[in-house]
């Protein structure tokens, strides 16, 4: 079968969510289908096998019913600051990479990009690729959206956010600025977010088409579902009536939140970034963190240190996962210059020593022997995935290995580990509910939408052309 690929008139136009109904669309009809996105940029990552990628991806190979791997999203952006970030290759972070000027990265790059993509083509029966921001950046050089629509001699489709404004002439625009291998492979259009009667938008898909080529291939609803974001964090559900009350401290470089996505289901969830923003809170939740002191300098800087400190000490629990593990402890030595050293939060008896070389691997852990606040956790075994440069030692244990993944202290407790929450018995033993189904539902409910949405018949003939 002929690739098929999703490209987008700007970031957020729906790409990510497109690709994932898509895939899961095909695969209810027996294609055996693989996602692919070359280059991401996110924080929220996933730990496959060779390494980590992004969430959307991760969350596309669910959707396909395939075990996720790295060739699905061979380069994977980290923001560390508003111009930098750490750059990911075949799920390995790449510091000679990340230290390159952005423009003379091109070529050490694309073999890792090709490479993969041909792999996965010569693998399975269809791959549907998804594109990056908007393949129309004119004043830039474009890796991921043209020269792979060319290296995979693919046809695509063109998806406009509607509920933006600007739609077709988004949708021109990039027709219009796009090389001419590109736009002739731009098969149709999608308009994306639509709220309304789909009858009042003639006659502007059928001009579309005539100045254009491009196929109405349909206008897709705005849809509510329980799909985690790619980037940021996902707080869509709320229990209904009373519950107890976790709030989240949103520091700058927070990540991985993505793996918050179920705690909404069984706990009244919000964001703090004011000290005020704990006021009420039964447990506060420090998430990871992709720039460790950075972090801890915000949370002094905000009053948010002292107020979890205060809230720790009159009784309230706190959580912190994997970066926010480190910033529950006393120090973060840097012997080698990864992030930087600062002092931490103090209310565990742990430090941290950075290491120059990450670590990312599925683990398993296991609890007991907790203190009376997370007594209810004894028993239960945790699978989930480390991914970290920072390894936990006891106070002043700056030689050791760092095997620490968790520790506990009365209301506080912390582990290396991602995935805790994303465990549905750990819900109903910290909450009392449980969450059942909700990717494989939300699955089916974005494949119905496709399904019942856009042209299956188009659909069908790109992909056999």
């Amino acid at each position: 079968m002929r690739p098929l690929m999703v490209l987008g008139c700007t970031s957020h136009a729906g790409k990510s969510l497109l690709v994932t109904a898509l895939a899961r669309s095909f695969a209810r009809r027996g294609v055996d289908v693989v996602p692919f996105k070359a280059q991401n940029m996110s924080n929220n990552a996933r730990v496959v096998a060779g390494g980590e990628i992004g969430v959307a991806q991760w969350l596309q190979a669910r959707a396909a019913g395939i075990e996720p791997d790295v060739r699905m999203n061979p380069v994977l952006l980290k923001p560390e600051a508003d111009t930098r970030s750490q750059v990911v290759v075949d799920g390995v972070a790449r510091p000679d990479l990340t230290a390159m000027p952005w423009r003379d990265r091109g070529p050490y790059l694309w073999p890792a990009m090709s490479a993969a993509l041909d792999g996965l083509r010569r693998e399975h029966e269809l791959v549907i690729i998804e594109g990056a921001g908007s393949p129309a950046e004119i004043n830039l050089p474009d890796l991921v959206n043209n020269r792979v629509l060319a290296q995979a001699d693919a046809t695509a489709l063109l998806v406009a956010d509607i509920d933006r404004g600007g739609a077709f002439a988004h949708l021109y625009g990039t027709w219009a600025l796009v090389p001419d291998t590109t736009r002739q492979r731009l098969a149709g259009f999608v308009l994306n977010r639509f709220r309304g009667d789909p009858s009042l938008l003639e006659p502007g898909p059928s001009e579309l088409t005539v100045r254009t080529g491009m196929a109405h291939a349909g206008t897709v609803p705005m849809l509510r579902h329980e799909l985690p974001d790619e980037e940021g964090a996902t707080v869509r559900a709320s229990p209904p009536g009373p519950g107890p009350h976790v709030v989240v401290v949103r520091y700058p470089y927070a990540s991985n939140l993505d793996e918050l996505h179920l705690l909404a289901h069984v706990a009244h969830v919000r964001f703090a970034h004011l000290p005020v923003d704990l006021a009420g809170a039964d447990m506060v939740v420090l998430p990871g963190s992709k720039h460790v002191a950075a972090d801890i300098a915000w949370l002094h800087a905000s009053g948010l240190a002292a107020a979890v400190g205060e809230h720790a000490a009159a009784g309230g629990q706190v959580l912190g996962v994997c970066g926010g593990a480190m910033l529950l402890g006393h120090r973060i030595h840097d012997p080698s210059g990864v992030e930087g050293a600062a002092e931490g939060l103090g209310l565990l008896a742990v430090d941290t020593v950075m290491h120059p070389s990450k670590l990312t691997r599925p683990t398993t852990i296991g609890f007991h022997d907790l203190p009376a606040p997370w007594r209810a956790l004894d028993g239960l075994t945790v699978t989930g995935y480390e991914i970290r440069n920072g390894r936990l030692t006891a106070v002043d244990g700056v030689d050791a290995e760092g095997a620490l993944q968790v520790v506990a202290d009365g209301t506080v407790l912390a582990t290396t580990v991602h995935g805790l929450l994303e465990d549905p018995d750990v819900l109903a033993a910290l909450f009392g509910a449980r969450p059942n189904g909700v990717l494989d539902n939300t699955f089916d409910l974005l494949a119905d939408a496709v399904d019942a949405h856009l042209d299956r018949g188009l659909l069908d003939r790109l992909v056999a052309s």
